[in-house]
């Protein structure tokens, strides 16, 4: 008969359920038979405690979580963190010196011990006293020994937990194994925290580091969300029958591990008996040997052959200890002749010191020189700074004269631009006007048709008439007189139906538009290549700048490594002659020298890369320009091209004008007249958007100029703590770009429109 000692929570919809100890185990001849254990619900958790929170974020792993669960377990939830027996598994810490505050009779001191669990049923009895009853605890059987099959018991679980491993106690007691260990205290876990005195244990557990509680609680967490309710009644035989069917399975593995285990005993069996002939083989070739060895001559006989060859070997050992006797002597003169040098090393190492000591002196008296002629340069650029600001100031009066000029010319503008607009509105109206002038002439052409129609039928009646009545000479003088009164209006007819009016006014308006489109245009492409032009010149700039630090850089670079070299150069000159004056060892104002040019080799690696950075911009920014370019020369050609054509059917509309009567078309002079003076409101316009096109151009540089003395003044007023001399000029402008910006504001004087 056999005991087991476990006990099983489960948990199910935030519900914990423990279950009472199993009963006997009894193993049959083929079957193993299971007993019912006892399922007692208990309220939540989280219902008994409100303030405990459990992190969602955290994934409890047996290899890593049972570091921090165990010593809270075992210890009764103690503050006291310090193990004294810790059994690696997997990156797992397990503490079993902490079970002793539960002082338990049975020893807890190994993870052996615990597997009796003997410890464990009395923690657990003075856990929950009254579910673990001293009738229960003395069941418990401590004198196991070494037969792990007298530690286990199965049971037969009303519930079950998915997809939660449940320990497995063969492992446990055969093996001791920690994992299945580990899970076997989690689940004494629950029956810490659900007990009548659940809330001293909680209470600990919130004194504990943030780190542990997270682990207590996910393992807590974890029993509770796995936990799901086996059906009573119904499908316990089904459970029953299942749990069998594992244990015939369990005994078959063990069964043929069994016969396994017997073949190879028999293997091993056949392995000694064949050993066993050797090993007597073997002995009687050394009985052979120590025979024949006795009967060999002794080495004192110096007549036998092993005599002979002992005498040689005694002579060889004697000359030997001669030679060894000499190297000693040797070995003496040599050790006396190393203390003499090592005398005149510590000399040599004493004056090396104290030029060492000179020469440090030196490079510091160079380094003040070398920050004193520093000092005397920023002089001298101050001193040049403030004479070019002097200037500027000087400058400024003439600027704001300038600006004054330009807005009284501003003013002149605005009331030019207000004339041209009434201007513009009056011609709106005549062309009103000339729209119900070219109706009227429309009108006109067509009663003109209408009556050249109803002569040439007139004349044709006539000419038949005539033919009747007359004689030849008649109808010929009539012909004639025919032809001369019909030809005109003919000839205006055809003109009419040819070029309409319309035409002419639609080829006049689209030619002032293209016109004005085309100033437009060329006006839009000169402000986006002048802008364009801005940007390029920036990147140029910054470009040279760069190249300036970078050339520099790359001075006080190879003046650095000459120095490293003449330093290499000296510590060989020094080693080929030992006898001269040594060179100073480099020292730390060397290895500083040396920091420095690493500093300035990185400086030159990022100033590289920002160059290169710099050049795919300026490179995408010239060809945005050359397309522009291409653009702006299409649309030309293509303005040329259509004005042409333009020019051309206009040419074409003034021949058939001028191929029509004025006398026939009493509206053509003052239509004359109108277009005349709509063409000179063109030329008018036309003009004055070239003095607004130059006005611009001159104001675009002036604009430039002033932008350029703000940003001046804007980086005359930082201060040089903000602006440093060591500090490149992009980092100069991403302080001054970041800096809060001063609003430049102008005032313009209102104007007044008439």
């Amino acid at each position: 008969m056999c005991v087991g000692h476990c006990w099983t929570v489960l948990a199910l919809g935030g519900e914990i359920f423990f279950l009472k100890p199993p009963l006997l185990l009894e193993l049959f001849t083929s079957a193993l038979c299971l007993s019912l254990s006892v399922v007692v619900s208990l309220p939540p958790l989280c219902a008994l405690q409100p303030g405990i929170s459990i992190h969602p974020s955290f994934r409890l792993s047996w290899s890593s979580s049972f570091s921090f669960l165990l010593p809270i377990l075992v210890s009764g939830f103690e503050t006291s963190r310090s193990p004294q027996h810790i059994l690696p598994d997997d990156g797992a810490v397990f503490s079993t010196s902490q079970l002793q505050t539960f002082n338990t009779p049975a020893p807890c001191r190994t993870v052996e011990e615990l597997t009796t669990g003997a410890a464990i049923s009395q923690a657990l009895h003075k856990i929950d006293p009254a579910w673990f009853t001293d009738g229960w605890l003395g069941r418990i059987k401590t004198d196991v020994e070494d037969n792990w099959r007298l530690k286990v018991q199965s049971s037969v679980l009303g519930q079950e937990i998915s997809d939660f491993p449940l320990p497995d106690l063969a492992l446990v007691a055969e093996h001791s194994n920690p994992v299945e260990l580990g899970r076997l205290l989690q689940l004494i876990l629950g029956c810490a925290v659900r007990c009548e005195r659940k809330q001293e244990y909680i209470q600990i557990i919130m004194t504990l580091e943030e780190s542990v509680q997270h682990v207590v609680m996910t393992a807590i967490q974890e029993l509770m969300s796995k936990e799901t309710m086996a059906p009573f009644g119904a499908e316990l035989s089904g459970d029953l029958e299942q749990q069998l069917k594992k244990a015939l399975e369990d005994l078959t593995e063990l069964l043929a591990e069994k016969e396994a285990l017997a073949q190879r005993c028999q293997e091993l069996d056949i392995q000694v008996a064949v050993l066993q002939e050797e090993r007597n083989s073997l002995l009687a070739e050394n009985d052979v040997l120590t025979d024949r060895a006795n009967q060999l001559d002794t080495f004192d006989d110096p007549s036998t052959p092993s005599g002979r060859k002992h005498s040689q070997l005694q002579q060889q050992l004697e000359t030997l200890q001669e030679e060894n006797f000499r190297l000693e002597a040797a070995k003496d003169d040599y050790r006396i002749h190393c203390e003499e040098l090592e005398k005149q090393l510590i000399e040599v190492q004493h004056r090396n010191d104290e030029l060492t000591s000179l020469a440090e002196e030196s490079r510091a008296l160079k380094d003040e020189l070398d920050v004193l002629r520093n000092c005397s340069d920023r002089v001298v650029m101050l001193e040049a700074s403030v004479e070019t600001y002097k200037r500027k100031l000087e400058n400024l009066g003439d600027l704001k004269r300038q600006m004054k000029l330009l807005e009284e010319n501003n003013m002149t503008y605005m009331h030019n631009t207000v004339s041209l607009e009434e201007e513009l509105r009056k011609a709106n109206a005549a062309r009103a006007q000339l729209e119900t002038y070219k109706r009227q002439v429309q009108e006109l052409h067509r009663k003109l048709s209408e009556e050249t129609r109803i002569i040439i039928e007139r004349d044709s009646l006539k000419e038949i008439n005539e033919e009747l009545r007359c004689t030849q000479a008649q109808q010929h003088q009539l012909s004639q007189a025919g032809m001369l009164s019909s030809g005109s209006p003919s000839h205006d007819n055809l003109a009419a139906e040819l070029i309409p009016i319309e035409y002419r006014e639609k080829f006049i308006r689209l030619q002032h538009e293209n016109k004005m489109l085309r100033v437009q245009q060329e006006e839009c492409e000169r402000e986006k290549i002048a802008a364009l032009q801005a940007q390029l010149e920036e990147a140029h700039k910054t470009r040279s700048e760069l190249d300036t630090e970078n050339r520099l850089s790359r001075e006080q670079v190879s003046e650095l490594q000459q120095q490293v070299e003449d330093l290499q150069k000296a510590l060989q000159s020094q080693a080929a002659k030992p006898d001269d004056v040594s060179v100073p060892k480099p020292s730390g104002t060397n290895t500083e020298k040396m920091v420095q040019l690493n500093e300035a080799q990185d400086e030159i690696m990022k100033k590289k890369e920002l160059l290169e950075d710099l050049q795919p911009d300026n490179t995408q920014t010239s060809l945005k320009v050359d397309e522009l370019m291409a653009a702006l020369k299409k649309k030309d050609d293509d303005m040329r091209a259509m004005e042409e054509r333009y020019k051309m059917y206009l040419e074409k509309a003034r021949n058939v004008i001028r191929a029509l009567d004025p006398k026939l078309n009493p509206a053509t002079a003052e239509i004359q007249a109108l277009r005349n003076q709509l063409a000179d409101r063109d030329k008018q316009i036309l003009s004055l958007e070239e003095v607004e096109c130059r006005n611009a151009a001159f104001r675009l540089p002036q604009s430039l100029n002033f932008q350029k003395l703000a940003i001046e003044s804007r980086l005359g007023g930082r201060t040089s703590s903000v602006l440093s001399p060591g500090q490149s000029f992009l980092s100069q402008q991403r302080q001054v770009s970041n800096a809060p910006r001063r609003a430049l504001s102008i005032s313009v004087p209102a104007t007044t429109s008439k």
